[in-house]
């Protein structure tokens, strides 16, 4: 085991679990319009089901309103209903060439429950940081019982590995603070 391509592997794999948590985070509606929002509604259209952002332009005119410029007018319905059917919480409406979104203000209770969610959300990130820390933790192990590398490597290991948790750890907690932030925002 080479323990340099392991550490760089094992941040990679943090690295990306937090950067799919921020995907996650801009999901959550927080009272602002973001093409974020709508880009992954499943669109059924020509026979086949495609995402929304890669069958129409997706933009945001202000803060409350989200545009839907489908590439092809012929599917503005289709759109309209995909977006009705995700059920995001706002009313899609056809208006001439493109499909607009009015994004409805969250009240407080709503804020107060989308800022338990994106704690849920931070919990999954840090369990998949958790995950991937033991997953690289027992590769050593394993390494170590089979002589590839010594005690003192392993020891050493395990700290860098600790370092990075706590470092990804803390980017978690980063963009929780500022999505929380976002949200009770009003």
């Amino acid at each position: 085991m080479d323990i340099q391509s392991e550490m760089k592997k094992t941040e990679s794999a943090m690295g990306a679990a937090v950067e799919h948590l921020c995907r996650e985070f801009d999901t959550v509606h927080t009272g602002k319009a973001s093409p974020t929002m709508v880009e992954n509604v499943m669109v059924e259209a020509y026979g086949t089901t495609s995402r929304l952002r890669d069958i129409a332009a997706i933009t945001t005119p202000d803060s409350s309103t989200i545009r839907v410029q489908p590439w092809d007018k012929s599917i503005l319905k289709d759109v309209e209903k995909a977006i009705l059917a995700a059920n995001i919480g706002f009313t899609p409406a056809v208006m001439g060439d493109a499909v607009r979104c009015p994004i409805p203000a969250l009240s407080g209770e709503r804020r107060t429950e989308l800022v338990k969610i994106c704690h849920e959300m931070a919990e999954g990130g840090r369990v998949r940081l958790r995950t991937i820390r033991r997953d690289a933790l027992d590769a050593a192990k394993k390494a170590q019982k089979a002589s590839a590398i010594t005690e003192d490597e392993l020891k050493k290991f395990e700290k860098e590995i600790q370092a990075l948790t706590d470092k990804y750890s803390a980017q978690i907690n980063k963009h929780l603070e500022n999505k929380e932030r976002d949200l009770k925002t009003v």
